[in-house]
Parts: C-alpha cells; structure tokens; sequence
C-alpha cells in the first residue's frame, strides 16, 4: 500500500487542497478531501439540530456518515461555507469521531475507486490534518503544506467574497487563528507535520510553481 499513496497535510487555506487536486490529475490519482468527509459529519449534525462539541452527538452523526458513505457526497456545496467548517473543527477533536472515519480514509488510500470507462487510478493521495502522522504513516510521500496565518486568512477571506459572504479580514484572521489552536492543540491527532514530512510553504507561492515543486518531490521519492 503505502508505495502509491501520498499524503498532503497543512492547515486550512495553505493550497493543500488544490495542490492536491491537481497532483492527483497530473499522476493519475485518486484525490481524497479527508476534511470533507469531518465536514459531513459536521453538517450531520448540524443536520440533526445538536452542537458538534456534544462528544455523543458528533459520534452518531459519525456512525451514520460511516453506514452511508459515498464519494460523491463530498461535492455537496453545503460543506464549504464558513459555519460547517468551523462546526468541523470542534467535531473532529473528538477521538471517537476520528477513529470511526479511519475505515474509510483508510480503504480509500488502499483501494482507490474504480470508475467505469477509465483505467484504474496510479495511486492515491489523500489530504487532511493528520494523514502523514496518523492516518497513512508509512506514505511513500509526506508534503506538509503551510503558509503565514495573515495570507491564509486573505485567500480565505477573498474566497468568502467571491462566494457572496459578508465578513471582514479581521474576523476571517481570528476564525482562523482559533481554528488552528484547536486542530493543533488537541490531544488526539494533532495537526503537526510527521517527522520525515518534507515542508512546502506556499506563501508565495503560485499554484502553478507549488505543482512544480510537488511534482520534483514526487519524481525524486517515488522514482
């Protein structure tokens, strides 16, 4: 297994996500949004009408993800706004929450999907907050992909714009900083790089030159 997965982690809005789509494309991957599939447990329980902080509400809102999970619906538009991510964050510190999504995040990377009409995918790259540390450790390939908290804020907030939400930088910098404290200072799979991770600051970055850079990784590792 772990010859073909890479595993991409970072904070939110550092570009590991689309770094990640657009590796997948050039290598012929699987891509997998780890963050979506807690963002679907998230909106579940919100869903429900309970607080994703209650530990018991947040672990049966992730036991009905497990029994119906489907890859497509992490293309659910709901999960992107603002109030499912932050939402995400408080449910995702629950161990018991992380340790059910394991399976699939697991099963992805060791199983791509098969898509009828295409031939069978390389391998499988796999983004979140813990896929290099704990989720897929013996990874062929760890990128830790991070920026300064003040230009993450600003893709975010310029995001949030575009997408016709009315907020401000300073709350978007402030929702930002908290939402990192939480993810790294929580006791369970605390985001942090794992130890053989190599370190891409995208700070400035393009994405164009952050593929580049992935792509010289990926020959010098996976040759």
């Amino acid at each position: 297994m772990p010859h073909n997965i890479i595993a991409i982690d970072g904070p939110s809005a550092s570009g590991k996500g689309t770094l990640a789509r657009r590796l997948a494309d050039s290598l012929h991957y699987a891509y997998l949004d780890t963050g979506a599939v807690y963002r679907l447990v998230a909106l579940q329980v919100l869903n429900n009408g309970h607080d994703p902080a209650e530990a018991d509400k947040a672990i049966a809102a992730a036991r009905e993800v497990e029994l119906a999970f489907e890859p497509e619906q992490l293309q659910n538009p709901d999960l992107r706004n603002d109030h499912v991510a932050q939402a995400t964050s408080k449910a995702s510190a629950h161990p018991a929450v992380r340790a059910i999504l394991m399976d699939i995040q697991r099963n992805f990377a060791a199983h791509p999907p098969l898509i009828p009409g295409k031939p069978p995918f390389n391998g499988a790259i796999l983004d979140g907050r813990d896929i290099g540390t704990v989720v897929c450790p013996d990874a062929a390939l760890k990128l830790f992909v991070t920026a300064s908290p003040e230009i993450r804020a600003k893709r975010r907030f310029k995001e949030l714009q575009s997408k016709g939400f009315t907020t401000t930088y300073d709350a978007v910098l402030q929702d930002m900083c908290e939402r990192d404290a939480r993810d790294s200072e929580r006791t369970t799979a605390p985001l942090k790089p794992a130890e053989d991770a190599v370190l891409l600051d995208t700070s400035d970055l393009t994405a164009d030159k952050a593929l580049e850079k992935a792509l010289h990784l990926v020959r010098q590792c996976l040759a």
